[in-house]
């Protein structure tokens, strides 16, 4: 793909990065940003397909590129429908700290599970269990972050956009932990 750079890992992780953030923020644009039962399936294939659609032009074949977009959409309509939520698009409801911590991490492991499963669809098997557990880790770790940030913000400046703020954190945690290893998906 043209916009690919050339294999280093630094800026492949970049790009990635961008992409990633990028497409969070424009998929603002399209769905609202809310409390978890404010962002059902169809707003969360909406963001998926933001997010993936960049991500998939960073990919080396075209094929690629659409497996990629696809299954990034499925896992997101999937975790969304059985309960788990739009991760990325959500904030907790509590603004008890500990607690947003503790469920940001439980529900980012099993958010970053159900989307690195759905992902593997797409990914070549030899290299594709890696990209389970690099999900599920990348998002346990960015959404306790991300809510923290999120928290402190709001309750510093009584604005919603602290939690926009948050988000955009977690996003750009994800970004980069999968991009040092979306890396070896071009290969």
């Amino acid at each position: 793909m043209p916009f690919a750079p050339k294999n280093t890992r630094f800026g492949f992780t970049l790009l990635w990065t961008l992409a990633t953030v990028g497409g969070f923020l424009f998929s603002l644009l399209l769905i609202e940003v809310g409390e978890k039962p404010d962002i059902g399936v169809v707003e969360a294939a909406i963001g998926g397909f933001a997010i993936a659609l960049p991500q998939g032009c960073l990919l080396k074949e075209p094929v690629f590129c659409i497996r990629w977009i696809l299954s990034s959409l499925l896992g997101w309509s999937i975790i969304t429908a059985i309960g788990i939520g739009g991760v990325g698009w959500i904030v907790p409801s509590t603004q008890i700290l500990p607690l947003r911590i503790l469920s940001g991490a439980v529900y980012g492991g099993l958010g970053g599970l159900g989307i690195g499963l759905a992902q593997w669809l797409a990914i070549p098997q030899p290299i594709a269990w890696r990209w389970i557990f690099v999900s599920a880790a990348s998002w346990a770790v960015a959404v306790p972050v991300g809510s923290a940030v999120g928290t402190i913000l709001h309750g510093l400046t009584h604005l919603f956009l602290g939690e926009v703020i948050g988000l955009g954190m977690t996003w750009l945690l994800v970004g980069i932990l999968t991009g040092i290893n979306a890396h070896k998906l071009r290969l």
